[in-house]
């Protein structure tokens, strides 16, 4: 325990000697890895698939703020769905704008919410999203996480149905406009996951802000249970036909991440913890103080020897 302690100490300190070049670091692999998917999910215009133009996009979003990547994001995605069909590119820029909109209102901040459950859910483990932004975030957090699910979503499902798109009539393209909708907004996996996410999310947010001894911990687990009877419930009430042994292996291994996120983010000695009271003209104040787990890092002390002595 000493040593993951003391390896904690050593990332923490190394982050903040050299946080100006990690942030761009971690904000070129971000957009770099998003574009990825991105790409590999649908692909239709090659231009966008090009590396330099990859490589340029990203570059470019690393020196940018962070928000700028969801932008890029958008814009790839447009782009690709704008070579397999014009209404698909207006419905994906429809849904585009108002999230634009509702998450620069309500969660301007959480970029890596919209960006990361995409690529979880990709990873079929999108389960660790309401966790972490539960436990990270505010109550809303939910706003980006939906958004990311949606995205999430409308991009599988552009990708599955990709040869049913490019009607040229009028009448055909209003009926494939309707249909592509239908089958965005009509999908009940969909509104199961959103909804069970959301309320996921702010169960372990209130838990989490407890002052109940590891609160971290319970969150995380009355969160991961929560987020498998949550799924179950919607699944029979609307038969969406989600697989149940996926969403539990997925989230029992994303509560295992959380286990290390909280190591890292919220580790502390609940053995050392100190209640105080006092009072003033107007108020009792109830104060319960727990130090985090630090470790003394040792340092290394270089002892040099003078050759020249030693040759006499």
């Amino acid at each position: 325990m000493t040593s993951l302690l003391e390896l904690k100490q050593y990332i923490k300190r190394f982050y903040i000697k050299y946080e100006t070049y990690l942030t761009y670091i971690w904000k070129f692999l971000l957009a770099l890895v998003s574009i990825m998917v991105i790409n590999n999910k649908l692909g239709y215009m090659d231009a966008l698939t090009n590396v330099a133009i990859v490589m340029m996009a990203s570059l470019l979003c690393a020196i940018l703020p962070a928000n700028f990547i969801v932008f890029i994001s958008a814009a790839f995605v447009i782009g690709h769905l704008y070579s397999l069909g014009v209404e698909c590119a207006l419905i994906a820029l429809v849904i585009f704008l108002l999230m634009f909109l509702l998450y620069f209102r309500f969660s301007p901040k959480d970029t890596l919410a919209v960006l990361l459950t995409p690529i979880f859910f990709f990873m079929r483990i999108p389960y660790v999203m309401p966790l972490a932004m539960g436990l990270l975030g505010t109550p809303a957090s939910v706003v980006s996480v939906s958004f990311g699910l949606v995205i999430s979503y409308m991009i599988s499902y552009f990708s599955s149905n990709a040869t049913s798109f490019g009607s040229d009539g009028v009448e055909e393209a209003a009926n494939e406009f309707s249909n592509i909708v239908g089958g965005i907004v009509g999908n009940k996996e969909m509104i199961v996951m959103i909804a069970a996410f959301a309320v996921t999310l702010v169960l372990v947010y209130i838990i989490r802000r407890s002052s109940v001894d590891n609160s971290w911990k319970i969150a995380i687990a009355v969160g991961a249970i929560g987020l498998i009877i949550f799924t179950l419930i919607g699944d029979i009430v609307t038969d969406s036909q989600i697989s149940i042994p996926g969403v539990i292996i997925g989230t029992i291994i994303s509560a295992l991440l959380m286990l290390v996120l909280e190591f890292f983010a919220f580790n502390l000695d609940y053995s050392r913890t100190e209640k105080v009271q006092f009072e003033d003209d107007e108020y009792y104040y109830y104060v319960k103080a727990v130090p985090k787990v630090t470790v003394a890092t040792p340092e290394r002390k270089v002892k040099k020897i003078n050759r020249a002595r030693e040759q006499r």
